[in-house]
C-alpha cells in the first residue's frame, strides 16, 4: 500500500511572504542601496561639484535680489535683472579698462616666477638643501605647468569653459525661482519631517549669503588694497597682483599664502627695496584684514574656526582639487548650520522629556 506524499509545510527560501525573509530582504536591498548611492556619489563626483558651484553662486544673486529689494519694492524677476546686468557691466567695463594690460602683464608674471623659481631652487641647493638644478627646474616647470588645472575632468581649456557656462546656467535659474526648487526638495521628505526640513534648508541658505557677501567684502578689501599699495611701492604687475589677490581672498589661508608668495617673488625681481615693499605690503594688509576686516564680517556673516576651515580645504583639495578647495567654505558652512540645528533640535526634545 502506497503511503500519501510528505507535504512540506515550512516556507520555501524563495516565499516572498515569509516575514524573516522579508526582513532579510529589506536589509539587504538598504545595504545595496547605501553602497550603490556612494559608489554613484564617487563617479559623479564631478558633476555634484558643478551643481554645487550652481547653488553656491545663485546664493550670491539671489543675495543681492534681497538686498536690492529693500530700496526697491519690484517684482524679483526685474531686481534679478538688474543684478545680473549690473555684474555683466561691471566686468566688461573692467575688462575693456584693463584687458589689455592684464594680459600683458599675465605672460610677464608667468616668465618672472619661473625666473625667481630658478634662483631660490638654485640658492637651496647650493646650501645642500635641495637636489641639483636641473632637478629643481623641471619639478618648477612641472608645479607651474599644473597650475590653473582644475581637476581631471576640468582639465581642458573647453571643459573648463563649459564647466563655467554650466555653472552661470544653472545659478541664473535656481535664483529666478528658489521656492520650486525648494518645494520640490520639500516633496521628497516624508510628511512629518518636511516643516524641519524647511527651516534647514532656509537657516543654510541664509547661511551661505552671508558667507558669501562676506567673501566679497574681503575679496575687494584685498585686491583693492594690494593694487594701490603695490603700485606706490613701485612692484611690478601691480595690477594684476591686485587682481589675483581679490580672486584668491575667496580661499582663506591657502589663497593668501599663494599671494604672499607671488608679491614676495614680483617684488624681489626688481630689487630688493621692492622686494622688501611686498613684503611689507602683504603683512600690513593681511593682519588688517585678519584682524579688522575678518572680525567685523564674521559678527554679520559666519564664524567658522580658522582651523577648522584650513582642515576642509586640505580635505576638499586632495579630495576634489581646486574646484573643492574653492567651495570647502560654502560646504563647511553649510553642514554646521546642519549639525547646529539638529543639535537644537535634540536639545528641545531633552528639554520637552524633562518636563
Amino acid at each position: 500500500m502506497d503511503l500519501p506524499p510528505h507535504l512540506v509545510q515550512a516556507p520555501s527560501p524563495n516565499e516572498l511572504r515569509d516575514p524573516i525573509v522579508r526582513q532579510e530582504l529589506k536589509r539587504a536591498g538598504v545595504w545595496l542601496g547605501m553602497a550603490s548611492a556612494i559608489a554613484l556619489a564617487v563617479i559623479l563626483v564631478q558633476p555634484l561639484l558643478i551643481i554645487f558651484a550652481g547653488i553656491v553662486f545663485a546664493a550670491l544673486l539671489d543675495g543681492g535680489v534681497r538686498l536690492l529689494g529693500r530700496v526697491l519694492p519690484i517684482p524679483r524677476g526685474w531686481r534679478l535683472l538688474i543684478v545680473v546686468v549690473a555684474v555683466v557691466l561691471c566686468l566688461l567695463t573692467t575688462f575693456y579698462l584693463t584687458g589689455v594690460q592684464v594680459a600683458q602683464q599675465a605672460s610677464q608674471l608667468r616668465a618672472t616666477l619661473e625666473i625667481q623659481a630658478s634662483r631660490f631652487g638654485n640658492f637651496l641647493t647650493a646650501q645642500g638643501m635641495m637636489p641639483g638644478a636641473s632637478d629643481v627646474n623641471g619639478f618648477v616647470r612641472q608645479a607651474l605647468g599644473s597650475v590653473g588645472r582644475l581637476t581631471s575632468w576640468l582639465g581642458t581649456a573647453v571643459g573648463a569653459l563649459t564647466s563655467m557656462a554650466m555653472i552661470l546656467v544653472l545659478g541664473l535659474f535656481l535664483a529666478m525661482d528658489p521656492r520650486a526648487y525648494d518645494r520640490g526638495l520639500q516633496w521628497m521628505i516624508p510628511r512629518d519631517s518636511r516643516a524641519e526640513f524647511a527651516e534647514t534648508i532656509e537657516a543654510m541658505g541664509r547661511t551661505l549669503r552671508r558667507l558669501l557677501a562676506g567673501r566679497l567684502v574681503g575679496m575687494a578689501f584685498e585686491g583693492v588694497f594690494t593694487w594701490i599699495a603695490l603700485a606706490i611701492g613701485g612692484v611690478p604687475m601691480a595690477l594684476l597682483l591686485g587682481i589675483i589677490a581679490g580672486i584668491l581672498a575667496f580661499i582663506p589661508n591657502i589663497g593668501a599664502i599663494i599671494t604672499g608668495a607671488m608679491m614676495v617673488a614680483v617684488g624681489f625681481s626688481a630689487g630688493v627695496h621692492t622686494g622688501l615693499w611686498a613684503i611689507g605690503t602683504y603683512l600690513i594688509v593681511q593682519t588688517f584684514d585678519g584682524y579688522v576686516v575678518v572680525p567685523m564680517v564674521a559678527k554679520r556673516t559666519v564664524d567658522l574656526p580658522p582651523a577648522l576651515t584650513l582642515g576642509m580645504q586640505i580635505l576638499a583639495s586632495a579630495l576634489f582639487g581646486i574646484l573643492g578647495l574653492a567651495l570647502a567654505d560654502p560646504m563647511t558652512a553649510m553642514i554646521k548650520t546642519a549639525l547646529e540645528r539638529s543639535a537644537d533640535r535634540e536639545d528641545a526634545a531633552s528639554d520637552q522629556a524633562v518636563e
